[in-house]
């Protein structure tokens, strides 16, 4: 008999590069509301496991909700290569070529990093190993993350990572069978 699985994760809250449309490097939070907080912590049922991915920007957002977290590696935000820490309107102007074939093409990774399809597939494997698992995960990663997270249980196509607004302190709900991954609800808990 199988175990259900439950996962949640949670997009980490807003930083400098979210505000500015930039590519993250690894950041802090800026001025956290830590009655949203608390709200969102409230909200969320009993966890048998607590993650964060390990930049900055979500061990604080972890650390905010009030969890105690062991950081995983493999919820770590895309590889950002040379663009990270950057405006995106200053990639745009000094590579315009680049930044369009790596939103157009999902396997491309002109910045040196990691590309979108690398991204998809290193969730899916994380997804996998947690598929027979058991019990409830609540994970605090990125935005990034979460879509890719979304694109690799519905089986879409990589280029609709780009269709998924997945925002700071975002939701994402999904339960497994043991067979497989199901999405239950999607940016539900910071409204």
């Amino acid at each position: 008999m199988n175990r259900s699985t439950r996962l949640t994760l949670i997009c980490h809250a807003t930083t400098a590069a979210t505000r500015t449309a930039a590519f993250p490097d690894d950041e802090g939070l800026l001025s956290p509301d830590l009655g949203l907080f608390a709200r969102i912590r409230r909200s969320l049922p009993h966890a048998d496991h607590l993650l964060s991915a390990p930049e900055m920007r979500a061990r604080q957002t972890a650390e905010a909700i009030g969890f105690t977290v062991s950081v995983d590696g493999s919820l770590g935000d895309i590889g950002y290569g040379r663009w990270a820490g950057r405006q995106i309107a200053d990639i745009e102007r000094e590579d315009p070529e680049g930044l369009m074939a790596w939103i157009a093409k999902p396997d491309a990774a002109p910045h040196g990093g990691e590309s979108i399809t690398q991204a998809i597939a290193r969730i899916g494997g994380w997804l996998q190993g947690r598929m027979t698992l058991g019990g409830m995960t609540a994970a605090v990663t990125h935005p990034s993350i979460v879509r890719a997270a979304i694109v690799a249980v519905l089986g879409a196509p990589a280029a609709s990572f780009w269709t998924i607004d997945a925002r700071p302190l975002g939701v994402a709900e999904f339960t497994s069978d043991g067979r497989r991954w199901a999405l239950r609800s999607f940016n539900t808990i910071a409204d």
